[in-house]
């Protein structure tokens, strides 16, 4: 069910992905590279993980030799699902159907960036873990294909006098930590990486973006007929303003890298304040001095 609120076209993105399904395995290196690289992280705890749901699965972010014993794969789109040889669910992430503590690990690999209430989705997520459960994710953040918005909103401006939303909206990094927080996570933690990719011109990149499922899904995206000069003069820009010594594009990719863990009493704990037993004046070795009062010369 669609809210006037919703930032994006959930159905929509349906069928995008169900589209990409068909041929994703030429589309799917951003992906593969992000798995690998969130199981470098994983492989970093050392924790066993006897239930865990790869949320959002596309390719798969879980290799077999994960040291799971049992992986439930799920994916919004039904064409993803069944491209799985394994038994894979249609899950949305909006509406998770599993039942509290349910799994050790929760892992998901750039999808929850397409959804509308991402906080209310990362509390369902908390809730579907067990106590002490990790929850390890990726998604795209704000500075992601930072060139070809620009290019895009410049031509559009233009040609039109305007620009419609032609790139989705995405987590900065400076809130993604307080985003875990508030959804209950413990000891929650964000980073971030960058992934830069070169292509020949910019069709080659946005041909590449609808191979991934990725295309624009925004509510308030343009809905009659762009005219072919538009993009003729976005991909114009880009190549004036990004292309390299050999003439070709960089579009850039942030990573934001999401980890926290279930509440459980075993997690170490900030101490309360005045709790500490040595002053940090002692420690440093200096004078203490009362707050508005100016130090002794």
């Amino acid at each position: 069910m669609t809210n006037n609120r919703d930032i994006f076209d959930r159905k929509l993105l349906r069928r995008r992905r169900d589209r990409a399904s068909r041929d994703f395995d030429r589309h799917d290196f951003l992906f593969r590279e992000v798995s690998d690289r969130l199981i470098d992280r994983l492989g970093d705890i050392q924790r066993h993980f006897p239930v865990a749901l790869d949320l959002g699965r596309r390719t798969g972010a879980l290799p077999a030799k994960s040291g799971v014993e049992w992986l439930v794969r799920g994916d919004v789109s039904f064409g993803m699902a069944q491209q799985s040889p394994h038994a894979d669910l249609v899950v949305d992430e909006e509406t998770l159907p599993f039942a509290d503590n349910a799994f050790d690990l929760i892992l998901s690999n750039l999808s929850l960036h397409w959804v509308n209430d991402l906080p209310g989705a990362l509390t369902q997520i908390q809730r579907a873990l067990k106590p002490d459960g990790l929850f390890l994710a990726a998604i795209l953040g704000g500075d992601t294909l930072v060139e070809l918005r620009e290019c895009l909103l410049t031509a559009e401006s233009e040609a039109q006098g305007g620009a419609s939303p032609r790139v989705s909206p995405m987590v900065a990094l400076s809130d993604a930590a307080g985003l875990l927080q508030r959804a209950g996570f413990a000891i929650p933690v964000a980073d971030s990486d960058t992934i830069n990719v070169t292509y020949d011109n910019a069709f080659r990149l946005m041909a590449d973006l609808r191979g991934m499922g990725e295309a624009n899904a925004v509510h308030e995206r343009l809905r009659r007929f762009t005219r072919r000069s538009v993009f003729m003069r976005a991909a114009e820009l880009y190549q004036q303003r990004y292309s390299g010594p050999d003439d070709r594009i960089n579009a850039t990719f942030e990573i934001i890298y999401l980890h926290g863990w279930a509440p459980h009493e075993s997690q170490q704990k900030p101490l309360r304040p005045g709790s500490a037993e040595q002053r940090l004046a002692d420690a440093l070795g200096a004078e203490e001095q009362p707050a508005g009062e100016k130090p002794r010369g």
